[in-house]
């Protein structure tokens, strides 16, 4: 289990500025954007024990933030 955040930015620092550009842009990523951190911080807290919570619902929560992260990497490669 890692204590790491995984920010977006830590993510795809190449793509920093594309992803200010979408969030101002597109509502869609803008929710996914936001999904993505409020999801990584639930994860963050639970992993660093601020909110534990079961195995189960951490590995939920991660399979959530996963996919998010995936259409998030899909929206940026297709802005290019």
């Amino acid at each position: 289990m890692s204590h790491t955040p995984h920010e977006l930015a830590d993510e795809f620092p190449a793509d920093v500025e594309k992803m200010q550009a979408l969030k101002q842009q597109d509502a869609h990523f803008a929710k996914l954007f936001d999904e993505y951190h409020i999801l990584n911080g639930q994860i963050h807290r639970a992993e660093t024990d601020v909110e534990p919570m079961s195995d189960a619902h951490q590995i939920e929560l991660r399979k959530k933030r996963m996919a998010a992260k995936d259409a998030i990497a899909k929206m940026l490669k297709e802005a290019q």
